[in-house]
């Protein structure tokens, strides 16, 4: 059954006016204080693969915690001068894959640094690489949904907390990186990668964002009115664990997107989806009306989570292209 949240003039309107916590600054400072404490150490190693046009490199580097961060470096074949750079995040759930699986940043003549995620790349794609090193447990071995309320009960401990300082620091690797532009990088995802590139673009310096329906944005919102997981699964939660909600939405305030919006400056594209049930158009709004600096909103009316797919994909093409020619 179609799902829409609001009409698009209601959403043009929805400005909800969140509070940041008071030191929501200080705490991510700290973090990533603490985070760049540790040298960047990027580590670039060569890749067997079938490609006759695009250069594949195995990247590691230090995220959060010093732990080792897994991702894709991909270039057109042969180059070694510094080039426009596409740093992009994977949705909830999914791993870095294999290489050949995005190769259209790369053909279109960027690099692209394509981070994998920690813990996660056991639920759908071709998997994930990375451990969750300081997640504790299990010793943080990919595994399956969910990840939304590990370690909920304080900011410190939270999963989502290490995940968004690892996407700030693919950032700072891909700077390392000699074939890559430090002027000219540009964060990228959708839905939880959405997320991640709006924390990246609020925590580190970067020239754009390329945001998709993106998730991790006004969070309680979006467990009320979801219609399904990511943001069900804290919902599940505190429907046994009632005597935690301050906790956990305090805790919460300090990785919703929309705070990390109201502190990003870079000219952005955002897209949304007016029949989306995962992360509703409102919650993606909220997010969009609070960044700071230049943005644009692409909206797809018809469709889904999905979203605007591989048309986005040209608009996003365009819309570098007008950036930095």
């Amino acid at each position: 059954m179609p799902y829409m949240d609001m009409t698009l003039e209601e959403l043009e309107a929805y400005r909800p006016g969140l509070v940041a916590p008071a030191d929501f600054d200080a705490r991510w400072a700290r973090t990533m204080e603490e985070a760049r404490a540790h040298d960047i150490d990027v580590r670039v190693s060569p890749v067997d693969h079938p490609l006759r046009t695009v250069d594949v490199k195995d990247v590691t580097f230090a995220g959060f915690g010093g732990d080792r961060i897994h991702a894709w470096l991909l270039t057109p074949r042969g180059a070694t001068e510094p080039m426009p750079t596409v740093v992009e995040y994977i949705g909830y759930g999914g791993g870095r894959g294999l290489p050949h699986e995005r190769l259209f940043w790369s053909a279109a003549g960027y690099a692209h640094l394509i981070m994998d995620t920690r813990g996660q790349g056991s639920a759908w794609g071709t998997g994930g690489h990375t451990a969750d090193a300081s997640g504790g447990g299990d010793g943080g071995t990919p595994a399956h949904p969910g990840f939304m309320t590990r370690g909920i009960l304080d900011f410190d401990s939270y999963y989502f907390r290490r995940v968004q300082t690892d996407a700030a620091r693919a950032v700072d690797a891909a700077r390392a990186l000699d074939v890559v532009d430090s002027d000219r990088i540009a964060v990228h995802g959708a839905s939880q990668g959405g997320g991640l590139a709006i924390a990246a673009a609020g925590l580190a310096d970067v020239a754009a964002a390329l945001v998709d329906v993106p998730f991790l944005c006004h969070i309680q919102r979006g467990m009320m009115i979801a219609e399904t997981d990511p943001y069900l699964e804290i919902v599940r939660y505190l429907a046994i664990h009632r005597e935690h909600e301050e906790r956990v939405l305090r805790t919460l305030s300090y990785v919703d997107g929309v705070h990390h919006s109201a502190r990003a400056t870079a000219p952005a594209l955002f897209s949304v989806a007016l029949m989306d049930g995962i992360t509703p158009a409102s919650t993606v709004y909220s997010a969009y009306h609070a960044w700071s600096g230049d943005a644009e909103m692409a909206v797809y009316r018809y469709n889904g989570h999905e979203g605007g797919e591989r048309y986005q994909q040209s608009r996003q093409a365009d819309f570098l292209t007008r950036l930095w020619g």
